[in-house]
């Protein structure tokens, strides 16, 4: 909505035949959708590390009535809490960002505000439990008979007995308690009809829109813009070096440029990479290897987002040789995020130095190849971080280990890396110069 007043399209949207309240109910099933897609992909997340894992047959019904009796009224709740602040003025900036944040944190506190001295039983509280946490500790309670457990943060002893649990989990009385949550969760949406500004000129301005909202990243660019300077010798040199290289230091400048955050982040890596034990490499290639997933996933959508695709096709090279530039400045980041951990695992363990190398390059290859594909950067953003996690979490698994974090990596899995990699690298560049013939 925000974004409908800032580009004029909300003056369009307002003008047509549709009631208010059919519009935002509309919005609000459109961000139900959203966030339940990516309940979704968490739920596909945790059926992956399942069958990694090998803990038993995959039941489907058990994660279903999981995930929708416990996530749905958050889902609900929170699509209509951002459609009441998108609905009215005062609301649009920081103001309902503080608002959901003390409404989330009072669900947080839910649990321990219905259990009294160590019991925890029914209470009409729970219909306000849109988090279903103290649900869960209830359905938890009632199902094996006991208070003493708990959820995350305790230990493992594989020597107890297992504890069996029925497929159907949540009794008749927590499933309408959870069905009444959904509904109340739904509440919002009456005063957001009221107070809808129906994009109104003399209710909301475009400042209250957040042409420039406040985010985290945005502060630390501008408070890091300094760091630029760092980043302006590169330029030169990229104009006195001739052909692929020089280009491919441009392409990696001007990255930089634009992210001054990302040098922060290079200066800071540089001096931990070189300084913490050996244990510690992999958290360091971790941290690493996720600022420059996030920022090469941008890099070959970049001319395509700002419509200059066919400018820079013009370069001497053509788009041919603009692909292989920003296919080895994606390279050229990893090494400038990684270069201490690759120089000290090149000395003591060159495996795990090859699974970088090979890594990185299996995952530019990935990245500039969607990225072409599907002219957005989220297609292989997505891919990556749910690979990333997965990785994180199945550390014994050699195949997963891609970049070598996981000290787990074998020779097969290396020279599989590296076939992949050159295969994306020669199909991208395939792909782009038979685009650019065709076009």
């Amino acid at each position: 909505m925000s974004e409908d007043v800032r580009s004029g399209a909300g003056s369009v949207l307002a003008a047509t035949p549709v009631s208010s309240a059919v519009f935002l109910f509309g919005r609000w099933l459109g961000s139900v959708a959203y966030l339940g897609g990516l309940l979704v992909i968490f739920m596909l997340t945790m059926l992956v590390l399942h069958v990694v894992r090998g803990e038993g047959p995959i039941q489907l019904l058990v994660y279903g009535q999981m995930f929708a009796l416990m996530m749905l009224p958050l889902v609900f709740f929170t699509a209509a809490m951002a459609l009441l602040c998108d609905s009215w003025a005062p609301l649009m900036g920081k103001r309902g960002d503080v608002l959901y944040f003390l409404l989330y944190l009072t669900q947080m506190a839910l649990p321990a505000a219905v259990s009294v001295e160590g019991s925890f039983g029914w209470t009409p509280l729970l219909l306000l439990d849109f988090s279903g946490l103290a649900a869960t500790v209830l359905m938890i309670k009632e199902t094996i008979h006991s208070t003493s457990f708990a959820l995350g943060g305790g230990t493992f002893d594989a020597a107890l007995p297992p504890v069996f649990l029925p497929t159907w989990l949540w009794s008749a009385q927590l499933v309408f308690t959870r069905l009444g949550c959904a509904l109340l969760a739904m509440l919002p949406l009456l005063p957001a009809f009221w107070l809808f500004h129906r994009f109104s000129p003399d209710r909301v301005k475009v400042r209250a829109a957040g042409s420039g909202r406040w985010s985290p990243l945005a502060l630390v660019n501008r408070l890091m813009r300094p760091l630029t300077r760092l980043v302006r010798p590169l330029f030169a040199l990229a104009a006195r070096v001739p052909g692929l290289a020089g280009q491919a230091l441009a392409v990696l400048a001007l990255t930089l440029m634009s992210n001054p955050a990302a040098i922060l982040a290079a200066l800071v890596l540089l001096v931990v990479g070189s300084v913490v034990p050996a244990v510690a490499l992999g958290g360091v290639t971790i941290a690493a290897v996720a600022i420059w997933g996030i920022l090469v996933s941008d890099i070959s959508v970049r001319d395509h987002q700002h419509d200059v695709a066919a400018m820079s096709g013009t370069v001497p090279g053509g788009s041919g040789r603009r692909y292989a530039a920003q296919l080895l400045a994606s390279c050229l980041l990893a090494l400038l995020f990684a270069a201490p951990v690759l120089l000290r695992w090149s000395m003591t363990e060159p495996l795990r130095a090859a699974a970088l190398l090979t890594g990185v390059l299996t995952l530019a290859g990935a990245a500039s190849m969607l990225g072409n594909l599907s002219r957005t950067a989220r297609a292989f953003l997505a891919l990556f971080l749910f690979g990333l996690y997965v990785a994180t979490q199945a550390t014994k698994v050699p195949a997963l280990d891609v970049v070598g974090f996981n000290g787990v990596a074998s020779v097969q899995t290396v020279s599989v890396q590296l076939l992949l990699g050159l295969l994306l690298t020669i199909g991208g560049l395939g792909y782009q110069r038979w685009r650019s013939a065709r076009d």
